[in-house]
């Protein structure tokens, strides 16, 4: 734990106005919108939410406050003086937007909430799914000691992370499963609930009993009892009391009768004052909780197949989904020989019902080549991806070369891909806009080494989990991101980075390949931004007397962060020149009246009731430049080719990519994916859609429609919002869809 802050750096007003009268935001044409509904945290003093330069100035704060020469018992001034310059310019940074941190650090940084939770600075975790010690760890179920090993450690590390808005990644493959023991006992759940509870009625409804009809005819003492508080740290316990009981080595007392009281747990609606958001009373863990005990029931004397442990991963994704956590992930990580995983979502049941909680990949090495029957799976349901451990291993960027053990204890990656992690760690991001950093006159090193700088302060944080603080300590990995590359390639070279092909071999199979030309300005300038983010950190490090980082770049989706300043998605294209973009917002919504009032184009959901979907036109940047090239129409061979360069000059960490892939392009797959076997550590594809279904999320357009429907358009959002809500908003509105990834695949929604 930190020692008390003794000292600390604040932002004037007479800075921050200043900076608002210099520095203009780049905001994207939804950046605004975005921004308001996503990252603004409610103001009670004020009864409204923050505007941008408030989020800023507490994200900033929060973050440059971190350093642990500040906890120290005689802080430098000098120190103070130097952090409080960085902090000026960091503050410029991100409010002119030339860069953000993650949306995790946007929503959370410089609240009580950090304070308490540092974990949830971070956008996502890996856990390897068998059986592990608590620890001294935040939580510690009371029937266990902190060194004893239990199969639900992994699912309450998963739980609890989850419900902190973070994403987890989760391996389930067979070195890790078998490790679970056979399934022991058969257990007889009873949900009790009390009359006065508020959501007595839908909790019969799921399942649960009422708590003084139980208690006529039964005594706690002759059962497991476990009264949930009204806490995060309850739901995680209740479910590690169901799954371990079901084992000998930790059902202690060896009973197999467990109640669970939910009398404590708060109503449908209520508001959660940490995280932010909304209750969801205690139904969705009711159903979760008999889910997971019918399907541990029926393996009795039996081991768990990746499958079982899948499911009970996804059913407590769907249950943290439904208790309104604002951004949460899951990936599962199977065995690249385990068909039974491979083809799990094939039972529709079951997918509509919990297994579309996760995005699931399989792990594969060099010598991996069945990837026929991948592909295959691919083109009919975009999944699995493909994540390569060894390379992770064994590499940094590819062109240092292989570096044996460099990062040795890799077993997973976070749900998006873009950071391969051993067990326990998270993933620490930021990233620069360079297109809008460039256009603002900042020096691109400048930029990323502030950046690197703020993510290294991350590692500071208090962390919950013992299995995390020790793998942090050692490892320091930062995730420096870039985003807008596209549009930031074109705007300074004039040309995509990929400007031809030469034909080549394949040096094991002999096969004849097209092997991508780079241009060479392009290799240079990643080259050189890559080397300043590792000197900045090393020279951070020496400053701090820790480790440095044992990786430092990637490249994220940047989902929801890159609406902001309006650029391209990570590496990714944009996905049409000229399109609508739907958002979908509540239908109490504040925002609605403005976005109305403005010409916005606003109408009723046709899929989900008491929502409203609203329509912007986007123009992506250089649409009308002759290189320009998107989502659309850009070629697979292009896109793995791109991802390859980042992978090679830029990503010591992983490159998130979702390959997009035309119906004709599907016999390409399988020889792209060997290609770069040497090469990309994690590669997912999906489909393009185009415009196939009613309200699309993204629907490309030519522009004459653009021009028409922008003509539509009059006055100023937020200064229309401002003016009818006489700059006083609504607590806990926000959008009905957000990700902080590209394709919207990865976020449980």
């Amino acid at each position: 734990m930190q020692a008390m802050k003794l000292s600390s750096v604040s932002l004037s007003d007479e800075f921050i106005n200043q900076v608002k009268n210099e520095v203009t935001p780049h905001w994207g044409e939804l950046g605004w919108v975005t921004y308001k509904r996503t990252y603004a945290r409610w103001l009670p003093e004020k009864g409204r939410t923050e505007n941008w330069d408030e989020t800023v100035k507490r994200v900033v704060e929060g973050n440059i406050n971190l350093d642990p020469r500040l906890h120290e018992d005689n802080v430098d001034p000098q120190v103070v003086s130097d952090l409080t310059d960085e902090a000026h310019k960091l503050y410029k940074l991100i409010y002119g937007l030339s860069a953000t941190p993650s949306g995790r650090n946007l929503w959370i940084s410089g609240t009580s909430y950090q304070d308490r939770n540092g974990d949830a600075l971070n956008n996502c975790w890996f856990i390897a799914v068998r059986p592990q010690s608590y620890g001294h760890s935040h939580i510690l179920p009371d029937y266990l000691q902190p060194e004893t090993p239990a199969v639900s450690m992994p699912y309450s590390f998963m739980f609890d992370q989850l419900m902190k808005g973070g994403g987890v990644g989760f391996s389930v493959t067979r070195n890790n499963i078998h490790k679970i023991p056979l399934v022991d006992n058969k257990i007889d759940l009873k949900v009790i609930i009390d009359k006065n509870s508020k959501s007595y009625k839908d909790s019969l409804d799921m399942g649960a009993m009422d708590k003084d009809e139980w208690l006529k005819n039964h005594s706690i003492k002759d059962v497991r009892y476990y009264r949930l508080p009204d806490t995060r740290e309850g739901w995680v316990v209740a479910n590690a009391h169901l799954i371990d009981m079901h084992f000998n080595g930790t059902n202690i007392d060896g009973k197999t009768d467990l109640v669970l009281d939910m009398s404590d747990i708060r109503e449908k609606g209520a508001k959660i004052k940490g995280f932010g958001g909304t209750a969801s009373g205690p139904m969705p863990l009711i159903e979760m909780l008999i889910d997971i005990n019918e399907l541990l029931n029926s393996r009795v004397g039996r081991h768990l197949s990746s499958v079982d442990a899948t499911d009970i991963g996804n059913l407590i994704g769907k249950t943290v989904v439904a208790g309104n956590v604002r951004r949460s992930a899951e990936l599962a990580l199977g065995s690249a020989d385990d068909q039974d995983f491979i083809t799990m979502k094939q039972d529709k049941d079951k997918l509509y019902h919990h297994r579309w909680a996760s995005n699931n990949s399989v792990a594969v090495d060099s010598a991996f080549d069945d990837y026929g029957p991948v592909a295959d799976s691919i083109q009919h349901n975009g999944e699995p991806g493909i994540v390569n451990l060894e390379l992770s291993r064994n590499y940094g960027r590819k062109i240092d070369g292989k570096q044996k053990d460099v990062d040795a204890n890799v077993e997973g990656t976070n749900p998006c891909g873009e950071i391969s992690l051993a067990n326990g760690e998270p993933c620490n991001l930021f990233e620069v806009f360079p297109y809008v950093a460039t256009q603002q006159g900042w020096d691109l090193n400048e930029a990323f080494t502030l950046g690197t700088r703020f993510s290294k302060r991350v590692t500071f944080s208090n962390y919950d989990w013992e299995v995390s603080r020790n793998v942090i300590e050692e490892n320091r990995r930062i995730g420096i991101s870039m985003s807008g590359i596209q549009d930031w390639i074109l705007a300074t070279f004039g040309n995509r980075v990929v400007t031809g092909y030469k034909d080549a071999t394949d040096p094991e199979t002999g096969e004849a390949i097209k092997e991508p030309i780079y241009d060479p300005r392009i290799v240079k300038e990643v080259d050189g931004l890559y080397k300043a983010v590792v000197q900045a950190d090393k020279d951070y490090s020496d400053t701090l007397g820790c480790k440095p980082s044992i990786k430092h770049t990637t490249v994220k989706p940047s989902g929801t962060v890159a609406k902001l300043a309006g650029v391209s998605e990570g590496m990714h294209f944009h996905y049409a020149g000229y399109l609508i973009q739907r958002i979908r917002f509540q239908d109490s919504d504040p925002l609605l009246p403005a976005l109305k009032a403005c010409g916005y184009h606003v109408e009723p959901d046709v899929y989900t009731k008491s929502t409203m979907v609203a329509e912007f036109p986007i123009r992506a940047s250089h649409a009308d430049s002759e290189n320009f090239a998107s989502a659309g129409n850009v070629s697979i061979a292009e896109q793995f080719a791109t991802q390859a360069f980042l992978q090679t000059y830029w990503s010591d960490n992983a490159v998130s990519c979702t390959v997009t892939f035309q119906p004709n392009e599907g016999d390409q797959i399988a020889p792209l994916m060997r290609q770069y076997r040497f090469t990309t550590k994690s590669t997912s594809l999906l489909p393009y859609v185009g415009n196939e279904f009613k309200q699309a999320p993204k629907e490309p357009i030519d522009e004459k429609t653009y021009e028409d429907k922008v003509m539509e358009i009059h006055g100023d959002v937020a200064t229309v919002f401002a003016k009818q809500n006489g700059n006083h908003d609504k607590k806990d509105i926000e959008l009905v869809d957000q990700t902080d990834c590209a394709g919207g695949a990865c976020p449980v929604k």
